[in-house]
């Protein structure tokens, strides 16, 4: 498990599936595209979900447990890109989805 902090706010995923957000997270951010960033809290916590306004104004940090890089799928990368455009935002992939 991975973690992803965004404004000092962190939530834990798979290293695989924190892999594909943060080439969309690159991706977005690169070209100056603010988007929503949606992801399912775990039901040990709570369960329910968090969105993020991801807006390159604020620091985000990847931190992987894994040391080697998880190999993306493309079609999930575009996918999720896709969703990135649209007024809903990027929903995080659960491992199942990938």
């Amino acid at each position: 498990m991975g973690t992803f902090i965004y404004d000092n706010t962190p939530a834990e995923f798979d290293d695989r599936v924190l892999a594909h957000i943060e080439a969309v997270v690159a991706a977005k951010l690169r070209r100056g595209e603010p988007f929503l960033l949606t992801w399912r809290n775990d039901a040990l916590t709570g369960g329910g979900r968090d969105t993020v306004w991801m807006s390159a104004n604020v620091p985000v940090l990847f931190n992987y447990r894994g040391k080697r890089p998880s190999d993306l799928d493309r079609r999930v990368v575009e996918r999720l890109l896709r969703m990135a455009n649209s007024p809903g935002g990027v929903v995080a992939p659960t491992p199942e989805e990938l």
